[in-house]
């Protein structure tokens, strides 16, 4: 379950066996993770800290804002499934007078939840049970997105010497060019707009199959392979890298 994967995470990173290719998050980042259930609170709570992160918990709606009146947070983890005044509610509240940026944990079976989640202003949601991994991934994509919202639509974005023009649909790594098929294209176009974040196949499925296919499906891996044949093949340097037991990131790393 859940609790039990942020403790044997939380265990790994402490001793040095989890996570050792993963960049480093800003270590001034403040996460305030709300949850009824004391366990997993503490879980995510000292994963979160294992990886640098600021973390502040309560169990409830109460508690939550009697920490962000005294303390500047810069996310907040909160669960739906919660007594008395719930989470989509909380969010809502939220929303009505703060843009801090807020992840939502809900149950497997409530579709209706994170689709209702998202449209009162989450930025994300997590379904439960997740990994630990997963939960980091997405608090650092949630960040770098929020962090460059502010800036002009980008026509063209570049990582090392690979670029992507999307007025002219067109993708080159050092200067030549690379035929993509559609698929293709945003797969990369979401890979490098998140470069140097961990991005899991959930994140993937998400956000370039819209859900169509089933988690199980070795889709990611399929498409991941096409792209490392046409972006990596042949160059000095890999951009394209795995993270162990957590997804795939766009960086530069000499092979």
């Amino acid at each position: 379950d859940t609790k039990s994967a942020f403790r044997a995470a939380a265990t790994r990173q402490n001793a040095g066996m989890e996570d050792l290719d993963q960049p480093t998050p800003e270590p001034s980042s403040h996460i305030l993770v709300v949850d009824d259930h004391r366990e997993i609170r503490d879980a995510m709570s000292d994963y979160l800290s294992a990886h640098g992160y600021r973390v502040s918990v309560a169990d409830g709606g109460d508690n939550m804002y009697k920490v962000l009146k005294v303390s500047a947070i810069d996310l907040i983890v909160l669960d739906i499934m919660m007594p008395g005044v719930d989470g989509l509610t909380l969010c809502r509240e939220l929303r009505a007078s703060s843009a801090i940026p807020i992840i939502l944990l809900t149950a497997v079976s409530e579709d209706t939840d994170r689709v209702v989640g998202l449209e009162m202003g989450a930025d994300d949601y997590l379904t439960k049970p997740f990994a630990a991994s997963e939960l980091l991934a997405r608090i650092e994509a949630v960040t770098r997105r929020l962090a460059t919202a502010g800036s002009s639509p980008a026509t063209r974005l570049a990582v090392a010497d690979l670029e992507m023009d999307f007025l002219a649909r067109t993708v080159t790594r050092a200067g030549t060019e690379i035929k993509l098929q559609p698929r293709e294209f945003r797969l990369l176009e979401y890979l490098m707009r998140n470069a140097g974040n961990v991005i899991t196949r959930t994140m993937m499925l998400e956000h370039v199959w819209d859900y169509h296919f089933d988690p199980q499906t070795n889709v990611i891996d399929v498409h991941i392979s096409r792209l490392r044949q046409k972006i990596d093949k042949g160059f000095d340097t890999s951009l394209i890298q795995t993270v162990r037991g957590a997804g795939y990131t766009l960086r530069v790393t000499s092979q």
